[in-house]
């Protein structure tokens, strides 16, 4: 079973329950462990070992009145934290040219995207894949590791799914204008990387690329497009341009950078702090140490540097996200919930925040706090599955069934329209209201940061 089985069980109980009362077929399966524990409540009798819905089916509206008794003994697995910390914005995404050398290493963009995709749809190896693009960039200029970065973006991290197939070598959507439109075919991975890169030349200098052209759109732009020809000098310039409507194109890609180059509990992780903390000491680089220490298991260490962060900075986003973190895996919910509080009510449009909030408000049984939250989630991200979800246990638990039904029926829509890369911490990035932006895809792995 898929890895969103937690939010499609809960709507099942619900069905489930709903069955029971009125003695109707359940959605899609037989039998399931809310099922069977509505049917002991009637009978008074004990079930035997549970059997799973799985993938129920919604109609729009409730069908048939709900049996409140076989309701109540329905247990809901409620959707999981994020659990995975930020690092702070250490530069406005506005400000991060396209031109310009590598920071991240080719080793750390590698093992970036088998953490992401462990399979990749390369007729190359993943190492081959960022030499390539390492080679390419370099030669021209270009920022190589947030080049690639679009490449992942573009491509869900080489698993395709779209229009572009993996064979093409077409690695940033090159005609692949919608509409089953395939777009440009490369014969090798260098080319398709070129391509790309001299793509990338075309927005952002009037320099011509020093390699033989292979962008079959690069004269389309210089002839046809004189008001975008080498005057695109940052990536968020791409907004609009590269995809449309794309209003946070640019935006994306740099938070998957950011992702890329987020530290670990590596020596070289720590040893890259501790220079960034001798170069500036500012609350960012003091929140990177922090997730570092917290990754090595050295907890106080991790507190300490998130409290001076927020003693630099007390409103700053990465600091208040990642202690309320290290709060919760510490049991201190207090301190968790004053910390997110304080985070939402400062970065209003901070996802992240209002999910997290929404999920300790719900397993503290403040339902109505938690559909609060959950409903701000889906303000921000609309295509959230798990904040519907979790809305529709919150509902049940105040007998609003009508409500939680047509919540649980939008969250197994949205589950079904998802493709199968999609998960729910790329589709809850945003970044600080503070700095005016939001984000878009992000990170497709939810973790313990702690402990």
């Amino acid at each position: 079973m898929r890895k969103d089985w937690r939010r499609l069980f809960a709507g099942a109980a619900f069905a489930a329950a709903l069955a029971v009362g009125a003695g109707t077929p359940l959605p899609t399966a037989a039998a399931s462990s809310a099922a069977a524990a509505t049917k002991t409540g009637a009978a008074g009798q004990t079930p035997a070992a549970p059997v799973f819905v799985a993938r129920p089916s919604f109609a729009a509206e409730l069908p048939a009145a709900v049996n409140e008794r076989a309701a109540a003994e329905v247990r809901f697995v409620v959707a999981d934290p994020l659990g995975e910390p930020i690092v702070a914005e250490e530069a406005p995404p506005e400000s991060v040219p396209v031109l310009g050398a590598a920071e991240a290493s080719e080793e750390q963009m590698a093992a970036f995207i088998r953490r992401r995709n462990p399979q990749p749809k390369l007729a190359c190896s993943v190492e081959e894949i960022v030499r390539l693009y390492y080679e390419e960039a370099g030669a021209e200029g270009v920022r190589a590791d947030i080049a690639l970065c679009q490449a992942l973006k573009e491509t869900g991290f080489f698993g395709y799914g779209g229009d572009v197939l993996p064979g093409q070598n077409n690695y940033c959507g090159l005609g692949a204008t919608g509409n089953k439109v395939k777009g440009a075919h490369f014969p090798t991975p260098r080319e398709g990387v070129r391509a790309h890169i001299q793509h990338l030349m075309a927005y952002a200098t009037t320099r011509r690329p020093a390699a033989p052209l292979v962008d079959p759109r690069y004269d389309l732009v210089r002839i046809y497009r004189p008001d975008i020809y080498g005057k695109i000098a940052h990536w968020t310039g791409l907004n609009g341009v590269w995809a449309v409507p794309g209003t946070s194109y640019g935006q994306d890609i740099l938070l998957l950078f950011r992702e890329a180059t987020s530290p670990d509990a590596s020596d070289a992780s720590l040893a890259f702090a501790e220079k960034k903390l001798r170069a500036r000491a500012d609350a960012a680089a003091y929140v990177y140490r922090a997730i570092v220490h917290g990754k090595r298991g050295e907890h106080e260490k991790a507190a300490a540097d998130l409290d001076k962060a927020l003693t630099l900075s007390p409103k700053n986003a990465a600091a208040l996200y990642d202690r309320a973190l290290l709060f919760a895996a510490q049991g201190d919910e207090e301190r968790a919930q004053h910390d997110l509080e304080a985070l939402v009510k400062a970065h209003p449009d901070f996802a992240y925040g209002w999910y997290n909030l929404g999920v300790q408000n719900l397993r503290a049984g403040r339902n109505a706090a938690a559909v609060r939250d959950f409903e701000r989630v889906l303000a921000l991200v609309p295509q959230s599955a798990n904040a519907q979800s979790n809305i529709g246990v919150a509902l049940v638990r105040e007998k609003r069934y009508e409500e939680a039904w047509r919540a649980f029926a939008r969250c197994r829509r949205d589950q079904h329209d998802e493709s199968d890369g999609a998960d729910e911490s790329g589709r809850l990035r945003r970044l600080p209201a503070g700095a005016g932006r939001r984000i878009g895809h992000a990170s497709r792995r939810i973790g313990k940061w702690y402990g």
